[in-house]
């Protein structure tokens, strides 16, 4: 499962990367979340390598965990950059504003969820373990 997911936000971030570079009131120099061409390719980056750790289970769980880390230690660094207009650099290289900070932090919990459980569901009891009497109440 975490191949699939990996796949798709792959792909997310892929979009979300080029639609940086074209004017919209979303993601870019003058959308609701702050991106310079740095922080457009980035998430193209992201995006590329998530696609193609998707290939096998264990590197795009590798993959999830590391962009989870990543993402929350860049939301702790914009949080830092962030100055009294709302607007910062992390690293004097990245555009961010409070609303990709908050995102960051959504982000990386969420990748970070997506390592650990895999999107697999609860484990299934092993053979046998059902088949005995039932408890009297």
């Amino acid at each position: 499962m975490s191949q699939k997911l990996a796949k798709v936000l792959g792909i997310v971030f892929v979009i979300i990367g080029v639609l940086g570079f074209i004017p919209n009131p979303i993601v870019g120099g003058s959308g609701m979340f702050e991106a310079n061409a740095l922080h457009n390719l980035v998430h193209i980056v992201i995006g590329v390598i998530l696609i193609m750790m998707a290939k096998k289970e264990d590197g795009a769980r590798r993959w999830l965990k590391i962009f989870g880390i990543v993402y929350l230690l860049v939301a702790i660094l914009g949080f830092l950059a962030v100055g009294s207009d709302g607007m910062g650099n992390v690293l004097g290289l990245i555009a961010v504003n409070s609303a990709d900070n908050w995102l960051h932090v959504i982000l990386g919990v969420i990748l970070l969820g997506l390592s650990f459980s895999g999107g697999k569901g609860m484990p299934s009891m092993p053979s046998g373990m059902n088949n005995g009497p039932r408890p009297q109440m």
